[in-house]
C-alpha cells in the first residue's frame, strides 16, 4: 500500500474567531495543526494550553520573515491558511489608522507568509481568508490591501484557494464587536426580501456566515482538489 503523507496545516491567524475554530476541526479530521500565535502575544500561554488541549501545537515565531522562512521550512506543511486581520479599534489602540493596519497586517503579514513559504522551498496550499466584494479599483483600503495579496497570491506560483465571505459573526464571539452584530443583523434582514422574491444565490453571497459555518467550509476547501485556484463566495460556503 503506497504511503499517504498526513496533512500538516499550519494556521497563521489562529487566535481569531474563525482561526481557533479552523484549528478545531482540522484536529478533528485528523491533520497534524501547528497555530500561529504572536510571539509577543500577552495571552501566549494561554493559547498553548488551549490548542493543546484541542490537540494542536502553537508555534510562536516572530513576523520576521528569516523566521517565518525556517518555521515554514521545518514544519513542513501541506496546508497553509492564512486567516489574518485587523480591525479598526485594535489599530487606534496601537496609534494607527484603520488604512495603516490593513496594509500591515491584511497585506504585509500575507504576503510575508506566503513569500516565506516559497523561500522555504515548500509547496503547500494557500487557503486565504479574504472578503466579499473584493475586486480592482476600490478606494476601500481593506477591499484594496485584500485584491492586491488576491492578485500576489495568483502570481505566487503557489496551489490556492480564496475565500470571500461577508459577515462572520455570532453569539460565542469573544471579542465585542457590537456595530458589526448589528450591521450583519440588518444585513440578513434585508437581504430576506431578495430571497424570497428568487434572488437566493445573491442573499446567500452576502447573508453573515458563524465562525462554525465558514471554517467548515474553509478545511473542506483546503482538502477539495477541484477547489484549487478558485475563489469561493459566501452562497458556495453554506450547507
Amino acid at each position: 500500500m503506497p504511503y499517504t503523507r498526513r496533512a500538516t496545516a499550519f494556521v497563521a491567524g489562529a487566535t481569531g474567531y474563525t482561526g481557533r475554530e479552523v484549528v478545531r476541526l482540522l484536529v478533528k479530521r485528523g491533520a497534524r495543526v501547528v497555530a500561529h500565535v504572536r510571539s509577543d502575544s500577552p495571552q501566549l500561554a494561554e493559547w498553548r494550553q488551549r490548542f493543546s488541549a484541542m490537540g494542536a501545537e502553537t508555534d510562536a515565531t516572530p513576523w520576521e520573515p528569516a523566521a517565518m522562512r525556517g518555521a515554514l521550512g521545518r514544519v513542513d506543511p501541506s496546508h497553509l491558511f492564512a486567516l489574518l486581520g485587523t480591525t479598526r479599534k485594535r489599530e487606534r489602540a496601537l496609534g494607527r489608522d484603520g488604512a495603516a493596519g490593513y496594509e500591515a497586517v491584511d497585506y504585509g503579514l500575507t504576503s510575508l507568509l506566503v513569500q516565506a513559504a516559497k523561500d522555504a522551498g515548500i509547496h503547500p496550499r494557500v487557503v486565504y481568508l479574504s472578503a466579499a466584494g473584493v475586486g480592482p479599483g476600490s478606494r476601500n483600503a481593506y477591499i484594496a490591501v485584500r485584491w492586491r495579496m488576491e492578485q500576489e497570491l495568483r502570481a505566487s506560483g503557489l496551489p490556492f484557494v480564496i475565500a470571500r465571505p461577508s459577515f462572520v459573526t455570532g453569539a460565542d464571539r469573544e471579542e465585542r464587536r457590537p456595530t458589526e452584530r448589528v450591521l450583519a443583523a440588518m444585513a440578513d434582514r434585508l437581504l430576506a426580501v431578495p430571497a424570497a422574491l428568487g434572488g437566493r444565490e445573491f442573499a446567500d453571497r452576502w447573508r453573515s456566515l458563524t465562525a462554525t459555518e465558514l471554517a467548515t467550509a474553509l478545511v473542506k476547501l483546503a482538502f477539495d482538489p477541484a477547489a484549487e485556484g478558485k475563489v469561493v463566495d459566501a452562497a458556495a460556503m453554506r450547507g
